[in-house]
């Protein structure tokens, strides 16, 4: 539906469509430009009051605008207005989304368009470094909530004129901005076409959850496959540097992280400290990674295991020291203790920063005490737990870690209940949700182990020197 040249039409369709009179935060304005008759309305709060100040000081200033009346519009925002971001909008739909978006719009009387004045100025907190991939050494800053700042931190880093930021919109009530960003001619541009077909195709109020919401709307997959099907990086480095190599990035509106598509399992094994040290050490951290990532899987399954068979097992096998202690009622503390240390890293982490330290150590060295004495844990149990815990907390992707702790449950409830049998069967389930997770992309969540590609397997488990990187590409 287009606009109508009466500027009274226009004003009782904008009364129609918004509540002006009940909403506080839509303001609205009636003046004269010389003798024509205009409309202005915007969102108090995110339009720039002293860019519209000036500029319509300008416009109602008799020696800036010599005539009487305005007869070309074009020519007229050509010649007149002086701000970079305006445009001419003849569109309902587009006007409202303007307006809800941030824009403030300008009717003419006489005029069946309206200038649309990007002025916006969203609430934003600073930029800073992301709580959950910290570096030693390093960029120290990280996305925030507001999409345009996001897609200037990595326009700064990649200063290559084929890199496109595409803008599209989901949600019928909420209208978020999504913007894909590649680098025309090194990506998959079927994928490309996948992900833009599957956005445009989404028919829902809003996105509640962000980025995951809009994961789990265009990838579908089993409920009870806990594995993320795209990696996620609050860092513009990291971004960057996966958006260099031909992958895709995903940018929400209102959301501090951004979305890496394909994704792979070998993905959540890389961290970025390991390129900002030396090559040495890098691979040091890798390799220490890759055991961590196994020791958090594996560590309370096998213990379970063997003190199980504690009684069959040779001296140098022993895990239980202190007492003896049941098959029936180790399995109970390996639980106990498994879901108290979940309870208490949440707790830790949702208390305020002056408490959570505090918490983290006195808290867990009296409950692991009194656990003991109480005979609820054994001294063995809380150990291997910690340890456990400290593997999963040196893995950076939260999903993946997340992913790794429900593994561990199925390992820990399968040898609970049904041993030696239990364990292996497990193994094979987790292997296989891992091997059929599903991918946008078509490629094996696996890759590059499956299908085997050495010459890209090497890069994702070790630190080339930089020469030798640029070498190979």
């Amino acid at each position: 539906m287009n606009l109508s040249t009466n500027l009274d039409d226009n004003i009782k369709r904008l009364h129609e469509i918004f509540p002006i009179e009940k909403s506080y935060d839509l303001v609205t304005r009636t003046f004269y430009l010389r003798d024509t008759k205009a409309y202005w309305m915007g969102i108090n709060g995110l339009c720039d009051n002293g860019i519209l100040q000036k500029l319509f000081s300008d416009l109602q200033n008799p020696l800036f605008t010599q005539d009487a009346e305005i007869n070309d519009l074009p020519k007229f925002m050509a010649s007149k207005i002086g701000y970079v971001q305006a445009e001419l909008c003849e569109d309902w739909d587009k006007i409202i989304k303007n307006i809800l978006s941030g824009p403030s719009v300008l009717f003419v009387d006489g005029f069946s368009q309206a200038v649309v004045l990007d002025s916006r100025k969203y609430p934003v907190r600073g930029i800073e470094e992301p709580d959950l991939e910290k570096v030693s050494r390093g960029a120290k800053d990280g996305f925030v909530e507001t999409i345009v700042y996001n897609t200037a931190l990595i326009r700064r880093r990649i200063r290559n004129p084929k890199l496109s930021f595409e803008m599209l919109t989901v949600g019928t009530e909420s209208k978020s901005d999504v913007a894909i960003a590649y680098i025309d001619g090194s990506i998959d541009t079927k994928l490309l076409e996948t992900l833009k077909q599957k956005i445009n195709s989404l028919n829902i109020p809003a996105l509640t959850m962000g980025p995951q919401s809009l994961q789990e709307l265009i990838i579908k997959k089993r409920w009870w496959n806990p594995l993320p099907q795209t990696r996620y990086t609050q860092r513009p480095d990291v971004a960057c540097s996966y958006i260099l190599e031909g992958y895709i990035t995903i940018i929400v509106d209102n959301f501090p992280s951004v979305m890496i598509f394909p994704c792979t399992l070998f993905q959540f094994t890389q961290n970025p400290e390991d390129y900002y040290q030396n090559p040495s050490v890098g691979n040091y951290l890798r390799l220490l990674r890759f055991f961590c990532i196994l020791a958090s899987l594996f560590i309370m399954p096998v213990f379970l295991l063997l003190g199980m068979y504690a009684n069959r097992l040779p001296a140098s096998l022993q895990v239980i020291t202190t007492e003896a202690v049941n098959p029936t009622k180790l399995f109970i503390f390996v639980i106990i203790v498994e879901v108290f240390l979940d309870i208490f890293k949440y707790s830790s982490s949702n208390a305020s920063s002056g408490l959570s330290n505090s918490l983290g150590l006195v808290g867990g060295l009296i409950i692991g005490d009194v656990a003991i004495k109480l005979n609820w844990a054994t001294t063995e149990v809380l150990f291997y737990g910690a340890a456990t815990m400290l593997c999963t907390l040196s893995i950076a992707a939260q999903e993946f870690a997340q992913a790794i702790r429900l593994y561990r449950y199925v390992l820990v409830l399968m040898t609970g209940f049904f041993g030696l049998t239990g364990f292996i069967l497990a193994i094979i389930l987790v292997l296989i949700s891992i091997v059929t997770t599903p991918s946008i992309s078509g490629k094996n969540y696996l890759w590059p182990l499956i299908p085997f590609r050495w010459s890209a397997l090497k890069t994702l488990l070790f630190r080339y020197p930089t020469a030798k990187y640029q070498e190979k590409h």
